[in-house]
């Protein structure tokens, strides 16, 4: 058994809250492991060079073999829609061309979040994971050509992964437009039942199911106290180590959880380096707005609504 649907990205779209969304319909299977990545890697791993590189890809799951990705829907019981989540897919140059040669009916989904935006909110995910050691987004913006060309691996390419009518249209090469399902992270911010509700009917699936939505996922930040969230951030320190005798699992993770939001703000972005950015994405997003046929000239004004 292979998927027959794909979200595809992008990183930092809500694509998390998505995929828990879609696995909750009885007609829909997904892994437990969201970002199994095999179509970007497959059997051939890009360099793993930059801070917890590696360490990030074998807690995401990713699989690397044919066998190993099979194994992934050995769970599925009749379900009709079978998919995975893994949102390098669509930054990755070779994906499209390794989904085609697997799955040439493939659905595909993919979430696109204003690049400016997408890009801050995944170097403030880094950040507050404790592996982006700059803690001035101009500086790591700066350092990223740099870093790409030293193999660190796609989470830090900030501003590369933002060129999304680049990225669709190689999908296109490969895929028909009617395969590929576009949604904007300001839609699905705005009505993620109705996003969902729609993919449902995309898949073929009962569009009545309602997904409960009272997830609570992981807020990305700057680290008001560093200290205190390398302390969160290490399972092995002595005080962790002792309350798993004292406090259940569940109580534990959830504990540390809000304890990580709770040290977390969100500074605004520099005005000028916004103003960078919308300079480098312009003619990009003209491009995206006549694929879409859709307004995004909101992306490159000012600052997005929090």
């Amino acid at each position: 058994m292979l998927p027959n649907f794909l979200l595809i990205g992008t990183a930092k779209a809500g694509t998390t809250s998505l995929y828990h969304y879609l696995r909750q319909h009885p007609d829909v299977f997904m892994p437990a492991v969201k970002e199994p990545r095999f179509f970007a890697y497959l059997d051939a791993p890009p360099p793993m060079k930059g801070p917890g590189d590696r360490a990030s890809n074998e807690a995401a799951g990713a699989v690397y073999t044919m066998a190993d990705y099979r194994a992934l829907f050995d769970a599925v019981e009749g379900e009709q829609a079978v998919g995975e989540a893994s949102v390098n897919y669509l930054y990755s140059p070779t994906a499209p061309e390794r989904i085609h040669e697997h799955l040439p009916d493939v659905q595909l989904i993919a979430v696109l979040r204003n690049p400016i935006e997408r890009a801050y909110s995944h170097y403030l995910h880094l950040l507050s994971a404790g592996r982006e050691p700059l803690r001035d987004f101009d500086a790591a913006l700066e350092a990223e050509e740099d870093r790409r060309q030293k193999g660190w691996e796609w989470s830090w390419h900030y501003t590369r992964m933002g060129f999304y009518h680049e990225q669709l249209t190689r999908y296109l090469e490969h895929f028909d437009r009617d395969q590929l399902a576009v949604y904007l992270f300001d839609d699905f911010t705005e009505d993620n039942v109705g996003v969902t509700q729609d993919i449902y009917r995309r898949l073929g699936v009962d569009d009545d199911v309602v997904p409960t939505r009272t997830l609570a996922h992981e807020k990305t930040g700057e680290p008001i106290s560093e200290q205190f969230q390398r302390f969160l951030l290490n399972p092995d320190h002595p005080i962790r180590k002792a309350a798993r005798y004292v406090v259940p699992e569940a109580v534990r993770t959830q504990g540390v959880k809000l304890l990580k939001n709770l040290n977390l703000s969100k500074p605004h972005m520099d005005p000028s380096v916004r103003s960078d950015l919308a300079r480098l994405y312009a003619d990009e997003v003209r491009r995206l707005e006549d694929l879409l046929g859709r307004d995004l000239s909101h992306w490159l004004e000012g600052e997005s609504p929090r």
